[in-house]
């Protein structure tokens, strides 16, 4: 019995070792991606994130539709072709530096945005789905074209 009651503390502290030594080598994994990224590619993650949240939003405001599928499959596609996240891209390549400070502020911007078309059913008349769907959709073509 004291021989099992030994093993268990053992076997904690290798986990928490092999923790402390993945947890040291991924900081340096990413680190290495992102200076792989050239200022086309960081416009595109931009611009594909942007995209994403935009139309998602609209969906939430206006079809009330909550779903986030729009930025989930761009999450996706992110992590196979960058090996990065919608939030590495918030935090790392928006200029607020903080994911939730950048969605603030396309939250802002496109809620202004919504509301000079006269809410929900202006921008139904306008068609701002469609032109949101093609931008998302475009973003995502080229994001899936990358190598």
């Amino acid at each position: 019995m004291a021989q099992n009651r030994n093993l268990r503390p053992r076997a904690a502290l290798q986990a928490c070792m092999l923790a402390l030594v993945l947890g040291c080598v991924a900081p340096v994994a990413c680190a290495i991606d992102e200076e792989l990224l050239t200022d086309a590619d960081r416009a595109l993650l931009v611009e594909a994130v942007e995209s994403a949240f935009e139309l998602d939003l609209y969906n939430t405001r206006c079809r009330n539709d909550q779903s986030g599928r729009h930025t989930e499959n761009l999450n996706k596609e992110l992590v196979s072709r960058f090996q990065m996240t919608v939030l590495d891209v918030l935090d790392d390549l928006f200029p607020e530096g903080y994911y939730r400070d950048a969605q603030d502020r396309m939250q802002e911007k496109f809620l202004t945005r919504l509301r000079d078309m006269g809410g929900c059913a202006g921008a139904k008349a306008a068609g701002l789905r469609d032109s949101l769907g093609a931008r998302y959709d475009a973003a995502m073509d080229a994001v899936a074209a990358r190598p």
